[in-house]
């Protein structure tokens, strides 16, 4: 049996939820990420989302209970010549907090962007997630992603 589905809002991020979306990633220990909550690293996070916000094709999301932010993703729109000239949303740092996980607020956030997809015509959602995430893989095959592709990565910093 699911836990209880709670009362979940999902909004576009500001610049008051910064804080909040960082201590998120910051928790994140399968990542390898680095990410900190550390002040010196703020000049960073605040160059990269006033970037993210200005950027016509890419929207940060977080997700709301009470008041309190409990999760986050981002999407990009891509044009592809594949696939006739496919519009595809990319969905990527897909977070919740950790004493907020089971309680159905991942699948209100793959929701509401798949439902955006729709609603903007494009032909495909699609994410990557760590080889390592496996409860997050079932979740997504659980809210509909299916498993098609092998990612692969260079890392220059």
């Amino acid at each position: 049996m699911h836990a209880p589905r709670l009362n979940v809002s999902i909004r576009q991020a500001n610049r008051k939820d910064l804080a909040d979306i960082i201590a998120l990633f910051a928790s994140d220990t399968v990542g390898g990420h680095g990410d900190t909550t550390d002040p010196e690293a703020l000049p960073d996070y605040l160059a990269a989302f006033e970037q993210i916000i200005a950027a016509p094709n890419e929207t940060l999301y977080v997700a709301q209970l009470d008041g309190e932010v409990v999760g986050t993703f981002q999407t990009t729109a891509l044009r592809t010549l594949v696939g006739r000239g496919s519009s595809n949303m990319m969905i990527e740092a897909v977070q919740t907090r950790a004493d907020m996980r089971g309680k159905g607020i991942g699948e209100a956030m793959m929701r509401f962007a798949v439902d955006v997809a729709r609603a903007q015509g494009f032909s495909k959602v699609q994410l990557a997630s760590n080889k390592e995430r496996r409860d997050a893989h079932r979740f997504y095959e659980r809210v509909g992603f299916e498993p098609s592709h092998l990612g692969f990565k260079i890392r220059l910093k």
